[in-house]
């Protein structure tokens, strides 16, 4: 009795996927570990020691560190909040519109609107800043134009607008990934069935409601965790707008800015890498939390959507 052929070893796999692993491993993999391992050390004398859990229990007990650290847990929060209810659902509906085979010169409006998304973040920050100021933007005179002076104040320089403002200019930088890749998941849907949903009389905006927008829920899944996942990362803009104090006094502190004042030092503050680090495995795990429910909940639920 013949035996069986073995079946052949795929070796141009791995060969294809060793570069990139090994470039993954190097530029993230190693250092995530490096830094998860230095927030369990601490340094006295200029000697390096196991200190356990105790730089953790330091940023949660000590109230100093605990009062910064939800100061910028919040207003990563609120960052988050503003990009999910305005940029996202702007974006979904500029997406929806533009797919519209009626609209004339759709490919200009959809080049436009994606051509902050390659914007340098200092070039964003500097470029709004000179636009808001009192003394010397441009925003005073626009505002003028229209009998809306006003209206105007410095919303960079007050602590109760300087964050929401920050996240407005990010959202008109972003919103243009959310339009695309809707886009690109409203041009997949069949024809077949949006022939059936005309001949069962149901178009226009209703057509939206009832069949494109189930069919595109898996995206709007995956913008949304990407969304998350970027602004618990974010760091350029607040920094380039706002500067490391992440001003004024302290109200646009993200997770990024506080990380960056305690790795490296900013000023009088002298750097701690034992306690930069353990920030950074905060927001780490902050992030893998966010993940994980998105994955083993969220996702699962949203499969039955597909087509």
């Amino acid at each position: 009795m013949a035996t069986e052929a073995r079946k052949p070893v795929r070796w141009h796999i791995a060969a294809f996927l060793a570069p990139a692993v090994l470039v993954y491993t190097a530029v993230m993999i190693i250092p995530l570990f490096g830094t998860l391992q230095l927030s369990l050390f601490n340094a006295e004398n200029q000697q390096r020691y196991f200190a356990g859990l105790q730089n953790f229990r330091t940023l949660f007990g000590d109230p100093r560190w605990s009062a910064s650290f939800w100061n910028a847990l919040w207003n990563n929060t609120w960052f988050f909040i503003i990009h999910m209810v305005v940029q996202n659902p702007i974006g979904i509906a500029l997406a929806a519109l533009l797919s519209s085979p009626r609209l004339r010169f759709s490919a200009f409006y959809r080049t436009a609107i994606f051509i902050p998304t390659i914007l340098s973040f200092v070039i964003v920050g500097f470029a709004w800043k000179l636009i808001l100021s009192p003394l010397w933007g441009v925003a005073p005179n626009l505002l003028d134009l229209v009998g809306l002076k006003s209206l105007f104040t410095p919303w960079l320089g007050k602590e109760a607008y300087a964050l929401t403002t920050l996240g407005l200019i990010s959202v008109w930088q972003f919103v243009g990934i959310p339009m695309m890749l809707i886009y690109a998941a409203l041009l997949s849907i069949p024809d077949e069935v949006i022939e059936a949903a005309e001949m069962d009389g149901i178009t226009g905006m209703a057509q939206f409601w009832k069949i494109k927008l189930p069919l595109i829920l898996p995206s709007i899944g995956i913008i949304s965790i990407l969304t998350f996942v970027g602004n618990f990362n974010a760091f350029d803009l607040i920094y380039s707008a706002q500067g490391a104090l992440a001003g004024p006094n302290y109200s646009t502190d993200i997770l990024g800015t506080f990380l960056y004042r305690t790795f490296f030092g900013f000023q009088l503050q002298a750097g701690d890498p034992y306690m930069g680090s353990t920030i950074a495995s905060m927001m780490f795990l902050i992030i893998l939390t966010g993940v994980c429910i998105y994955l083993f909940t969220i996702q699962t639920r949203l499969r039955r959507y597909q087509f």
